[in-house]
């Protein structure tokens, strides 16, 4: 992609992969009879946006409803009484205190503290299922696999399931209809239920910071789904570019460009996933680095940016301090429809992490004028309970 920013749009996180022979998604032949313009992306081909463009799909979800294919990310299991210990083993949150028909952000950490990737584990009552990134996602049902072997939990994969997300403020009119029941859900709540008589796992969650759906079917089922869904009113669909755009407005996270195995849950400003059980007890990987953090903070923090002017700065632009020195690196960056300016987000030194702090960005070697920002950069509009 050009450095350059888009007239029509946000610049883009998205880098087409090699080789560029992929995996194709359920969905394939509907993105392309709809004029989905595919990438090749984490080993698939999807689509990263459809006719209107980026910058219409994006303004369209925080105005309405947008239906994202994200088949590619894995789905796994656990079932058995001793599931939710089980899982523990893997990740830092309180898993066994979350109840039936409710969801969770959770991190997968390594042994030095890192993040292997991070995950929703939803209860289901009778199954935990886990949603992972695609990248990770053969990595993760090993890694988890090996550290519950012997627990007794069962441990599933379900390569055969696609993946839909309903997003945007009139998702829920469009969902009523085909099931009331995924309608009447409150954030982070998750059921099994028929969407338009299509068998699903349905969330009240996604990744744009607005009210929506994560819709879990067969893949047989998928395109059904999706043609349903995409007859109601203001559905239309969007692509990989306006889905990285929403997510970076609300200030939510990348595996691979913003949290990976070098950085630790409490630099990522994810602390808040570690309940207060775990900090008391610990007992997942890494526990002991991590929870060392809570007391002597880490010297770098992930922040919010607002450069000055119209450029926006990528990922791996480095920060500098006002004084000259080192002061940390973006890690995403682009065009804020919703602003009309650039953002981005990045590491910074924690002693110019406070909202206000001048800092200078080196875009293409030129020091330009930029700020630390709380985030998110566009408010949350996830359904109240």
């Amino acid at each position: 992609m050009s450095d350059q920013p888009l007239q029509s749009g946000p610049v883009l996180n998205i880098e087409p992969e090699e080789p560029p022979t992929s995996l194709l998604v359920p969905l394939d032949a509907l993105h392309r009879r709809l004029g989905g313009r595919m990438v090749p992306f984490a080993g698939y081909e999807l689509p990263v946006q459809y006719g209107p463009g980026v910058l219409a799909e994006h303004n369209h979800t925080r105005t309405a409803a947008s239906l994202f294919d994200v088949s590619h990310m894995g789905q796994l299991s656990l079932q058995g009484q001793t599931a939710a210990t089980a899982l523990e083993r893997a990740v830092c949150s309180d898993i066994q205190a979350l109840q039936p028909g409710r969801q969770r952000y959770t991190l997968l950490t390594d042994v030095a503290g890192g993040i292997y990737d991070d995950l929703i584990v939803a209860n289901y009552g009778h199954r935990l299922v886990i949603v992972a990134n695609a990248s990770r996602k053969a990595f993760d049902a090993h890694h988890i696999a090996e550290v519950i072997k012997d627990s007794g939990a069962e441990f599933l994969q379900h390569p055969d399931r696609a993946l839909l997300a309903l997003q945007g403020p009139t998702a829920a009119a469009a969902m009523a209809p085909l099931c009331p029941e995924a309608a009447a859900l409150p954030f982070m709540g998750v059921c099994e239920a028929a969407v338009g008589g299509v068998p699903a796992w349905i969330s009240r969650s996604g990744y744009t910071g607005e009210d929506g759906f994560e819709i879990s079917v067969l893949a047989e089922d998928a395109e059904r789904l999706a043609t349903l869904l995409l007859q109601q009113p203001g559905v239309l669909p969007a692509g990989l570019g306006a889905r990285d755009s929403l997510r970076l407005e609300a200030g939510l996270c990348l595996y691979g460009q913003d949290i990976d195995e070098l950085t630790s849950p409490i630099e990522a400003d994810l602390g808040w996933t570690i309940g207060k059980r775990r900090r008391a007890e610990g007992g997942f990987p890494g526990a002991a680095a991590i929870l060392d953090q809570f007391k002597v903070p880490p010297h770098r923090v992930r922040v919010g940016i607002r450069p000055d002017g119209r450029a926006p700065a990528r990922a791996l632009t480095p920060i500098v301090a006002p004084d000259g020195t080192d002061a940390g690196t973006v890690t995403s960056g682009t065009f804020s429809p919703v602003l009309g300016a650039p953002i981005a987000m990045g590491y910074v030194r924690r002693d110019l992490a406070a909202p206000g702090t001048e800092v200078h960005l080196l875009v293409r070697g030129q020091p330009l004028p930029a700020r630390i920002v709380p985030l998110p950069f566009v408010p949350h509009r996830y359904v109240k309970s």
